[in-house]
Parts: C-alpha cells; sequence; structure tokens
C-alpha cells in the first residue's frame, strides 16, 4: 500500500498488522536526545520547534551524506528507547512513529487512546533507506548532530505496521500463531 505524508487519522484507521506500506513524503527524525529535549521544552511550557501535528517521527539519525549525494545510509534504532517520551509527543499530535523492536505494552495502549500507529522499520537496511531521501533540513537542535531533528522528504520507504490503531501488536500475535502451529 502507498501512502503520502502526512497520515490523517482516517487513513491509519485503515492500516492493520503486517501490512507492508510505502511511504513518500516528509517525516522528522529523532532519536534519545532529541525527545529528552522536547519533552524537557514541554515541561517548561514552552513551544517546541515544530508543529507535531500529523508526524511521524523516524527513530534514526542519518549518517553524513558522501559527496554529491543528499542523505547517507540511515537505518531505524531500537524503539524501547523512545517509549517514555510516547504519550507526551501523541498529545502534540504525532501519529506515526518507525523504528525496530518490540515496544512497551503501554505503547499499544497508546497508539488505541490516540489514533496512532508504530511501523517496523527493516534493520540492517540503512543504505537502502538512504536512497529513498530526497531532501533533508535540519529543523531542531542542530548542536546535537546526527540526533538533531530532521526533516526528510522521503519517497518509498518501506515499513511494515507493527502495532495499528487498534492496539494490536504484529509481534504478539505472530508469536502467539506460531506457537499454535508449533503444539
Amino acid at each position: 500500500m502507498k501512502l503520502t505524508l502526512p497520515l490523517d487519522k482516517e487513513t491509519l484507521k485503515i492500516l492493520r498488522i503486517g501490512d507492508t506500506v510505502e511511504l513518500t513524503g516528509n517525516l522528522y527524525t529523532a532519536r534519545d536526545a532529541a525527545h529528552e529535549r522536547m519533552i524537557s521544552t514541554l515541561e517548561k511550557g514552552d513551544p517546541l520547534p515544530l508543529n507535531l501535528e500529523g508526524v511521524t517521527i523516524f527513530y534514526a539519525g542519518p549518517c553524513p551524506a558522501k559527496p554529491g549525494e543528499i542523505s547517507g545510509p540511515i537505518g531505524p534504532t531500537t524503539s524501547v528507547r523512545m517509549d517514555p517520551y510516547v504519550e507526551p509527543l501523541m498529545k502534540e499530535g504525532v501519529v506515526g512513529m518507525i523504528g525496530k523492536g518490540d515496544r512497551s505494552p503501554y505503547v499499544a495502549e497508546l497508539c488505541k487512546e490516540y489514533g496512532a500507529v508504530y511501523f517496523l522499520g527493516i534493520g540492517g537496511a540503512a543504505t537502502l533507506y538512504g536512497k529513498t531521501v530526497k531532501e533533508v533540513e535540519i529543523v531542531a537542535y542542530e548542536d546535537l548532530g546526527t540526533e538533531s531533528i530532521k526533516r526528510l522528504y522521503v519517497e518509498g520507504l518501506k515499513v511494515i505496521v507493527g502495532i495499528d490503531t487498534k492496539g494490536r501488536v504484529l509481534q504478539d500475535e505472530e508469536i502467539a500463531r506460531y506457537r499454535t502451529r508449533s503444539s
């Protein structure tokens, strides 16, 4: 399924765990340090450096680009480290997250409550993902280097729905199904 970013809540409702999706449009990178800074900003009552309404965050920091290239390799980082920051950012409008690995159980409940999704990126495909990046712009926290918040315009970034808006978790259901078939 091909989708254009930013994603809207109605489109998100049709996605089901296991769906393969190709994303085209603007998304934003943010890792641990950027998340910590955003939460600190919110706790102080200050405005964030970007509007998060309808935003999909890619838990990644692109490697520096070689001369003549737009982006270096960019791969998803382990998502569970961002779990403590999910709810405040969903309250600010985040509707999608891209990363790798399992999430804390409460993240599925938050996806259900806020109508958001978690996409599984493909670990080890950083070079391929880098080729989907057509524009890169630092939008906040430049001092964080590769962990700064960047706007990426991507074309055909392939991901899998890991948690849908119903709070279903791909890994949980597939493991249960495998166990049923193995017994």
